[in-house]
This record gives structure tokens, sequence and C-alpha cells, in this order.
């Protein structure tokens, strides 16, 4: 039997148990809607540490973080940085929005920002941007599934059919079973990445060079400059300390605030749990380091890999090892990618009903309706992912990248709702659009551009700007009202 049958055998059984496990749990919640976009508030701390960690394993992480290593250097140092800081914002806000959650009903990152702040505008707004962030997103996702599939046939399966074989078993388990089959897959899915990136992160580097130390003497003897913080551009250039800082300081305000993940505060059992779980969510990045490894292995035993994104997959279908080791190394992407594929899956379909659809046009929608209705979305905004995924050509990475400079726009409103009293439903309103706008500008108009600054950056410092002044030239809300949210 050919190698490349028995890769595709057993990449498909990975699926096959993914899919179980998705069905499976979904017994676990009641049948309203809170049961399936919330879990009934009855997640722990294991699945709680998975659901986030797993997202950190996204296409992003198994394709794009070892294609920045091998095409970047130590560009690609930022993804550790970011991920070691980026919930630490919870510990100040998390508590208290899973309080409110429990206390008001939430089960949507929306639905906290328009009831503190008395507004169905925010509501749509919110939606739209965080659709507008999740469909790049998601394609990434979809990319990464793709060029596993294309890679281990040899060809024989394309990009496209890939993705579709993929997704076509997320959209299963996320439409029968909701965040519960999010969360037990994705700590299935975690647990199986961990085991893989350690042993493919050591085994390739100790093949190729023999060792991590003498991998690293080998590159920075042939390409020093690969080595040097902060590592290269897209154009193969030196990249400059302010694009560099710059997109961690995006991650790092958008990471706590993308809303697949700020909704899994609502699923927290309690807050103790909660806490314990943003604690302990640094040490999800140890698993990126062999991640790292493997896209440097390839930097000078397979030159010229195009796109850089294909390098792991490239890699462990170019050395000598068994076809079912081969095939679990590619169960492992594909893991990486669905485990951010469903809940952002489950997110938008759930943010288009309760913070959209509801909110403007049926606020008497039951709660068989709804849940009825986000399934039917999940579907559809799957679709869409999946044809800009197959037309696009565009980095991982720069998707990523692109998405955060969107959602980083709900930073300076989360600080105003809790933090600032005086803030105002107009404050936040033009915060947010004048934000996005300039986030827009920046990125179709290359000349704005200065020292690779994220022009996600421009934005959020535009949007505190205006949120400030016009929250200051506006009537202040009522006391009582505001001291429901704001902390302390």
């Amino acid at each position: 039997m050919a190698d490349w049958v028995i890769i595709l055998a057993v990449t498909l059984g990975y699926l096959l148990l993914s899919l179980l496990v998705g069905l499976v749990s979904g017994g676990r919640a009641s049948g309203t809607t809170e049961g399936y976009v919330a879990g009934d508030r009855s997640l722990g701390f294991l699945v709680l540490y998975f659901i986030m960690g797993a997202s950190i394993f996204s296409a992003f992480a198994f394709l794009g973080g070892p294609g920045w290593a091998y095409s970047r250097g130590a560009a690609a140092f930022y993804i550790i940085a970011y991920g070691i800081l980026g919930l630490v914002p919870w510990y100040f806000f998390g508590p208290r929005v899973a309080e409110l959650g429990r206390k008001f009903g939430y089960v949507t990152q929306a639905e906290l920002f328009a009831h503190r702040f008395d507004s169905k505008a925010i509501s749509a707004i919110l939606a739209l941007i965080s659709i507008v962030a999740f469909l790049p997103y998601l394609t990434l996702q979809m990319s990464g599934a793709g060029y596993v599939f294309n890679v281990v046939t040899e060809g024989r399966i394309p990009v496209w059919a890939g993705a579709a074989i993929a997704y076509g078993v997320v959209l299963i388990y996320v439409f029968r079973s909701g965040v519960m089959g999010v969360g037990w897959t994705n700590t299935f899915q975690g647990l199986f990445m961990m085991a893989l990136a350690w042993g493919l992160g050591l085994y390739l580097p100790h093949e190729l060079y023999g060792g991590v130390t003498p991998m690293f003497e080998a590159i920075a003897a042939e390409f020093p400059e690969m080595l040097r913080a902060p590592g290269l551009n897209d154009a193969g250039e030196r990249w400059t300390w302010g694009g560099y800082s710059s997109s961690i300081l995006i991650s790092v305000l958008g990471f706590s605030l993308w809303p697949h993940y700020f909704m899994k505060i609502y699923t927290a059992r309690n807050v103790r749990t909660l806490k314990k779980t943003i604690v302990a969510y640094p040490t999800f990045q140890i698993f990126l380091v062999p991640i790292l490894f493997i896209g440097f292995s390839g930097v000078l035993a397979f030159p010229g890999v195009e796109p850089a994104d294909a390098i792991l997959p490239t890699v462990i279908t170019s050395i000598e090892l068994p076809a079912f080791v081969v095939g679990l190394f590619c169960a492992g992407a594909l893991a990486a990618s669905m485990s951010t594929g469903d809940a952002i899956l489950h997110a938008g379909g759930s943010i288009l009903v309760r913070d959209f659809w509801q909110v403007l046009v049926d606020p008497e929608m039951d709660d068989r309706t709804q849940r009825r209705t986000i399934q039917v979305l999940v579907v559809a905004l799957g679709a869409v992912a999946y044809y800009f995924a197959v037309i696009s050509d565009v980095s991982l990475v720069y998707l990523l990248l692109l998405s955060y400079g969107f959602i980083a726009q709900l930073f300076p409103l989360i600080l105003a709702t809790f933090f600032w009293p005086r803030s105002t439903p107009a404050g936040a309103l033009a915060g947010l659009l004048v934000g996005s706008a300039v986030v827009i500008t920046w990125n179709l108009v290359p000349e704005l551009q200065w020292q690779d600054i994220h022009p996600g950056v421009w934005g959020v410092v535009a949007n505190a700007v205006t949120l400030v002044a016009v929250s200051l030239a506006t009537e202040p809300m009522e006391e009582e009202h505001v001291e429901e949210f704001v902390v302390g």
C-alpha cells in the first residue's frame, strides 16, 4: 500500500474520532440556548484550560508559526511573547464579567457592553466587528487544513477539498453539540497536539542536525540575520523594532477580547475555576517552543519551500518516517486548525443571532428558534469563510494580525466599561467607529505605514481619544446603573 494512502487513512481516522467525541459530549448540556452557547455555565478547570489553550494551537501555530520561523527567523518569537501576556487582563475584569453573566444571563460579549451602555447600536456594531474579524481568522484555519491534505496526499487532494473534508466534520459536531462539543474536542485535540509538538519538535533537529544546539549553530553560521532579533519582514529584510513590538502589543490588547475567548468566561463553573485557568494559561506557551523548532529545522535542510506555511507537512513527508507516524503528525496539524475553527464557528453564529438579529429585528425570538437560527448561521459562516479560504493566498500570520487590528478596538471599551464611570454610550460608539475606520484606512493606504507599526495600534489610539473626548462632551449615565458594572 502506498505511503500516502496510509497517511490519509490515519488522518481520516483522527477526524472520525474527533467527530465521535464532539457528538457524544453534546449530551452533557441542556437543550436551551444557554446550554448550547454557554454550556449551562458548568465547565471545570480541565476543559476550560484546554478550550482556551487549544485555541492557541490553531493552524496559525502549527503551520503559520513554523512558517514564520522558517522564513523570518527570530520574528516568530513574538508569538510566544504575546501568548504569555495575552490573558493577563482577564484576571482584572474576568471575575466581574462572570458574575454579571450569571446575574443578567449574558452568553455573548456584546450583551454585556450593550447593557452597560444601554445601546442597541453598540450591540449591532460589535456583532459586525466580530464577524469581520472572525472571517479571516476562520479562513486561516480552513486554509491550514487544506494545506495538510494537499501535501500528505502528494497533491492528489486539492486544498479546497481538504478544507471541505476537515470542516465538514467541524460543522457537524458544532451544529449538534454547541460549546460542549467544542470544549471536549478541544481537550482531546489539545492533549494530542502537546504530545506531537514535543515529539516532532525534538526529533527533527536531532535527525537533520544532531540536536537543537547544532541546528541553531548551523543556521547562525549560514544565515545569522535570521537569529538576530527582531528577525526579518516579508521582504526578507530586517524587521523594525516598531513592527515587532507593535505586533506584540496589538496581539496582547486583542487576545483576551476575542469574542470566542471572551464568551468562555461565561462557561466557567465559578470564579475560582476561572482564576485558576488564567494563572495556569501561560504554561501553554511551553508547547509553542517545539513548534518553532520545526520551522527552524527546515531553513537549511529544505530551502525554497513555497508557501512557507507549508513547511511542516513538507518536512515530515520528506524524511524517513513510518507512514503511520506521518499520519499522526498530519492529524495533529488538523487538530490545530479544528480546535480554533470550531470555537469561531460556534461563537460567530451565536453573535449574529443574539447581538444583531434579535436586537434589531426580532426581540421576541423564543429559545428554540434562537438555537435553530444559530445552527443555521454556523453553517452559513462556515460557507463564507470556505469561499475565501479556497481563493486566498495571503500569509496565515498576516491574516491573524489583520483580525487582531479590529478586535483590539474593544480594549478601550472594556476599560471604560469597568474602570471609568464617566464613559457614555455616545463616546463608546464613536470610539469603536473611529478606531475601526483607522484600521481599515491604514491597511488600504500603504503610504501611511511608519516603522512597520501595526495599523491596529493607531486605531486603538484614535479610539481611546475619541471615546474620552465624546464622553466628556455628552451627558453622563445614571450613577446607579453604572455602579452595577464598575469594578470596586
